[in-house]
């Protein structure tokens, strides 16, 4: 299962086409527009998210709620693209008063976006560097997650920081870093810890206040895999070689780690490695500190991520620039924003996780129809 998008963040629309959809499974536009809500939901999110209100419109792919093994392709209207019709025109020639996007934001790609493609007009390329194109990235994800719906997966993300306010570690490893959905969905930051959730919000107000935008730490779990999902014996198979790029392929995204992660370097092997047990019939760990991958492979616990967002590049205080065309110094340009989008960032590595998690299951139990899928996950699952 793949997918590709197109679409320009003031354009009039974003498009996602998942291919590789094995028919016959259950999909409903009410679960994927749920999904979109969810990304759009968050403390600190900007003025954009008042004008949109995500809905998708599957125009293939789909019939009588059942996917059909062919593409789906699925568009999601851009509602703001209509105030910006003459700016994007996809015909014609450029007004003569358009005002070009000549300072490019430090952290952004703007500048060697510009320098790749040789433009003087920081809109070529921002259009589609926006974070808004992760809309149709969760479209898609979707799909995903109602085929692993069917085997038992389960995916949950939740926020752990946001700037220097940190979900207490305690709490995480009482709860073995799976929560309640419902205690994730309540918060307005996706914590699970209604003190914490409390004192994120206030970060969130006290950066606004400055004009400045904070970053963050937010995890991802998936429960109910059989081990053996991916593959050890060449690099392309490591499903956590996958998981590791398609997180960090998300605007924002600075660092990906598993289980104990960085922290496993620090400690000696006896502290870093899970003993094994055999237990009601399967193999099973005493801990996750690997986070359910073993050589590049899951192991039957828990998947468990935690990914690092940076701030948001666009403030209300810009940084120091340079204008492409003068070369003279400049404050970098603003566009709406948000003044923090870790939730946000969360929901759409749900949707990352659960596309390359279906493509591995697919590759493992078949890739024509959910129902052939089944009945050899049912003959797998037996003997694991």
């Amino acid at each position: 299962m793949r997918y590709t998008t197109a679409g320009e963040s003031h354009g009039p629309a974003l498009l996602a086409i998942v291919s590789e959809v094995p028919a016959g499974i259950g999909l409903s536009v009410a679960a994927i527009n749920a999904d979109l809500a969810r990304r759009q939901s968050g403390y600190g999110r900007g003025g954009r998210m008042a004008i949109e209100h995500d809905q998708a419109e599957v125009l293939s792919g789909l019939r009588f709620g059942r996917t059909l093994g062919t593409p789906l392709a699925i568009r999601i209207a851009n509602r703001d693209g209509a105030n910006w019709s003459e700016v994007m025109a996809s015909e014609g020639r450029p007004p003569a008063e358009l005002k070009r996007e000549q300072a490019p934001r430090p952290g952004h790609a703007d500048l060697a976006g510009a320098q790749k493609i040789n433009t003087q007009d920081c809109r070529d390329i921002l259009e589609r560097a926006s974070a808004r194109e992760t809309a149709a990235r969760v479209a898609a994800g979707a799909v995903a997650r109602a085929y692993l719906a069917n085997f038992g997966v389960e995916i949950v993300s939740y926020v752990t920081r946001i700037g220097d306010v940190e979900l207490p570690r305690a709490e995480i490893e009482r709860k073995g870093g799976l929560f309640s959905t419902s205690k994730i969905e309540a918060s307005e930051v996706r914590c699970p810890h209604a003190a914490t959730t409390e004192t994120m919000k206030i970060a969130i107000d006290t950066a606004c206040t400055k004009g400045l935008s904070l970053g963050g730490w937010f995890s991802v779990t998936a429960s109910g895999l059989v081990p053996g999902i991916g593959g050890y014996a060449e690099a392309r198979e490591r499903l956590d070689g996958r998981l590791g790029g398609a997180l960090l392929s998300i605007p924002a995204i600075k660092g990906v780690e598993f289980g104990l992660g960085f922290e496993a370097g620090t400690l000696t092997g006896d502290k870093t490695h899970d003993p094994i047990v055999y237990h009601k019939g399967r193999f099973a760990r005493m801990s996750n500190n690997a986070g359910g991958l073993e050589g590049g492979m899951t192991n039957g616990e828990p998947l468990m991520i935690h990914a690092v967002m940076k701030p948001i590049p666009t403030m209300t205080t810009p940084l120091a620039t340079v204008d492409l065309i003068t070369h003279e110094p400049r404050e970098a340009s603003r566009e709406r924003s948000d003044v923090c989008a870790v939730p946000a960032a969360a929901v759409v590595a749900e949707a990352e996780v659960a596309l390359v998690l279906a493509d591995a299951y697919q590759h493992k139990f078949g890739f024509d129809t959910l129902a052939e899928a089944s009945t050899a996950f049912e003959n797998y699952a037996k003997t694991r």
